[in-house]
């Protein structure tokens, strides 16, 4: 458990102890295990979870297996956790054609949910949740677009490897419109369902991109997945100190190519932030009845550089960016 929490859990323990609670069923919905960036999530999710036990209640973690069928299997898993009897729900809403009807039955049902990692505000207005709790995501990408605009990287593509997701798009039109508005060209190379996380496919797809589109200099990778195709589709391409990378998320990997220049920058949507914000929130909902009196709490976009790398490696190191 990290420090800020200890605080936070004994005045839970202190509240279950004036005055006994019902127990708060809360499922949280994310991404597969051997994501990095829902790895941070998830720790955020279970640290809050303390709070959570502390006051008899708990915390389930749904996450998906595979991104092949990603609106889908998140809306099954949101129907789960109606089935399961939930108290409260915090759930992304990746694919909202897919994913909507699933919100609308578990708010039929009664129980609250909370927003978060995709969708934004309109999404948590257009279904009543709670808040939404994330980054902006066109935000993440037109910070992205203006850091190459403003270090010379006036063409810049950005590999969509999750073609059906809304966040995605919205974040390398992001990119787009942020290098547009210096005088640069975005672009978005879309590779097919499944690709995301496929290193050979990707890594191909990025060097035959960059060997047919040579004013293209700089490369925006939308995941810690597919920064290291990236990286190496610029090498196999014949490209490396010529054409550089960003991408979306902070891990060890990215910290290493950011120190040794191959990575210019990473955009950090703080996943650690959406996880336990989301579960707080609903947690003092569900006890206590409280609510935010805005609708979004954002969570990024923040900008790391080698300027700044070394405020956030003790995250990094700790698992919590």
């Amino acid at each position: 458990m990290t420090g800020p929490f200890r605080a936070v859990l004994a005045l839970a323990a202190a509240l279950s102890w004036a005055a006994p609670l019902p127990a708060a069923d809360l499922f949280v919905i994310g991404g597969k295990p051997d994501d990095p960036f829902w790895t941070i999530v998830r720790r955020g999710a279970e640290d809050a979870a303390a709070m959570v036990e502390a006051q008899a209640g708990s915390v389930t973690w749904l996450g998906l297996d595979s991104y092949d069928n990603l609106g889908a299997d998140a809306a099954a898993l949101i129907r789960e956790a109606v089935a399961r009897g939930a108290d409260g729900l915090v759930a992304p809403d990746w694919q909202p054609e897919v994913m909507d009807p699933a919100f609308r039955e578990a708010a039929a049902a009664g129980i609250p949910f909370v927003i978060y990692n995709a969708g934004g505000r309109e999404a948590a207005d257009r279904l009543g949740a709670l808040a939404y709790i994330g980054s902006d995501n066109a935000g993440n990408g037109e910070a992205a677009g203006r850091y190459f605009a403003d270090h010379g990287f006036t063409r810049a593509v950005c590999i969509n490897t999750l073609p059906g997701l809304a966040n995605i798009r919205e974040m390398c039109d992001g990119m787009a419109a942020g290098l547009a508005a210096h005088g640069g060209q975005g672009e978005m190379l879309v590779l097919e369902e499944g690709s995301f996380g496929d290193r050979s496919l990707v890594s191909d797809a990025v060097k035959a991109h960059l060997l047919a589109n040579p004013q293209v200099t700089g490369v925006f990778a939308i995941g810690n997945f597919d920064a290291g195709a990236v990286d190496e589709a610029i090498i196999r391409a014949g490209k490396a100190g010529r054409v550089k990378f960003g991408g979306t998320n902070l891990d060890g990997p990215a910290l290493a190519g950011i120190r040794a220049g191959s990575q210019l920058f990473a955009v950090d949507q703080q996943g650690y932030l959406q996880g336990v914000l989301g579960v707080t929130l609903l947690n003092a909902h569900v006890n206590f009845g409280l609510t935010l009196p805005e609708g979004q709490i954002l969570t990024g976009p923040g900008l790391v550089d080698l300027s700044n790398i070394d405020l956030v490696e003790r995250g990094i190191s700790r698992g919590a960016r």
